[in-house]
């Protein structure tokens, strides 16, 4: 027999806690209903930590949500639902987390309520959302678009986990090759190089500046780069300004900007297609849209939408204003509201991203591996001819 540390609801609503004697869980469990009490959560004593910090990974959402729609559209009520999901969950902390939701919803919150008290699993957007769904009865449809969001945001990156994967191993290899030839392989035979009495090409010479001034300084030198990453990235989180620059330089990188820019226009399109059609106004929808972006020049953008919608703008004309939309989307929102079908129109906007997302990517992935060949043949190309092509002069020259 195990001792548990445990916390309940009582019949009345309160919150209680103890410590009970059980074999396993699911005992604790069933000798506490008998005691009229609901457990929440519970952890043996002196194992762990009792109140831990609730967790959801991104598949556990997407179960909850499917979950959720199907349940609610089949008329069942939110507690059985939520109870009926805790009882079949495997992973203990989500497990732990339905049952917190279960006592806030026991206790007299709505849904949206109870999660708005996890914002670490449940963000603004969603706990938003649901409340929409809450207040139209349209809680199954709201659940259905969130389960799609959610399994589109799981293959985005999953696909950009593939894309990054090989080059980022390639690039450990190549700079692992570099850093051996010009600390160790190189300087062995520079000495050899310049004995030969000859000319060295200006490759060579740049070989063994630069191996010279990696062997001296590689003790900054090496983490430099990394250093300058985490330099800017803590910059630009204490100022606005310059992280409007970076984000700018983001967008604007060769090939890889353009592909960012649809990944946070898709995002935008998406949620703020699912948003207006959940319920909430352009307005509301827009400003939602806006905090999902991550993108500073793109949030001002939108933030510019906004503000020209407010003046009285349409919101065809002002997306079109920012420049930052092709002109087919903007042909899209245009028919949207001239037909009074803007809800379809944004979830062809969302649809004409989502796809511009997924060819750039199959494009990106194509390229990748036959680029990084090329860097990798160019960096071995350049020490083989910088140590082996004074070698092989001088030995041309002796046979001569």
């Amino acid at each position: 027999m195990a001792s548990f540390n445990y916390r309940a609801l009582d019949a009345n609503g309160v919150i209680v806690e103890g410590n009970l004697e059980a074999s396993n869980e699911r005992v604790l469990e069933a000798q506490l209903r008998q005691s009229g009490v609901e457990m929440l959560r519970c952890a043996e004593k002196g194992r762990g930590v009792f109140f831990r910090k609730a967790r959801a990974s991104r598949k556990d959402l997407i179960g909850f949500c499917f979950h959720m729609e199907q349940m609610t559209r089949a008329g069942l009520p939110i507690l059985e639902a939520l109870t009926d999901l805790r009882d079949s969950a495997g992973n203990p902390s989500f497990r732990e987390l339905i049952s917190n939701l279960i006592g806030s919803v026991e206790s007299g919150k709505t849904l949206s309520q109870a999660m708005s008290e996890f914002p670490q699993v449940f963000g603004d957007v969603f706990v938003s959302l649901v409340n929409v769904g809450e207040q139209s009865g349209e809680l199954p449809n709201v659940m259905e678009k969130l389960t799609e969001s959610l399994k589109w945001q799981d293959e985005l990156i999953a696909k950009a986990k593939t894309v990054t994967l090989y080059p980022a191993f390639v690039g450990v290899v190549v700079v692992g090759v570099m850093l051996f030839m010009m600390l160790y392989v190189v300087p062995q035979m520079v000495d050899f190089i310049r004995e030969m009495g000859q000319e060295l090409p200006i490759h060579t010479r740049a070989l063994i500046g630069f191996s010279g001034f990696l062997t001296t300084h590689w003790w900054w030198a090496v983490p430099l780069p990394a250093a300058v990453v985490l330099l800017i990235k803590f910059q630009a989180s204490r100022s606005d300004g310059f992280r409007y620059i970076v984000d700018g330089w983001k967008l604007n990188a060769w090939y890889i900007g353009p592909i960012q820019t649809k990944v946070v226009l898709s995002r935008f399109a998406s949620y703020f297609a699912l948003c207006y059609s959940s319920g909430l106004d352009v307005l509301a929808s827009l400003r939602i849209g806006e905090d999902v972006t991550g993108n500073a020049v793109i949030r001002r953008a939108i933030q510019d939408i906004s503000s020209n919608i407010a003046d009285g703008k349409a919101l065809s004309a002002s997306i079109e204003a920012t420049e930052m939309f092709p002109p087919l989307v903007v042909r899209m929102v245009r028919m949207g509201e001239s037909t009074g079908l803007l809800d379809n129109a944004l979830s062809n906007v969302s649809y004409f991203y989502d796809r511009e997302v997924t060819e750039s990517i199959d494009r990106l992935k194509a390229m990748i591996e036959p680029a990084m060949t090329v860097v990798l043949g160019a960096i071995m190309g350049w020490i083989m001819l910088s140590v082996l092509g004074p070698i092989y002069e001088t030995i041309s020259s002796i046979g001569v």
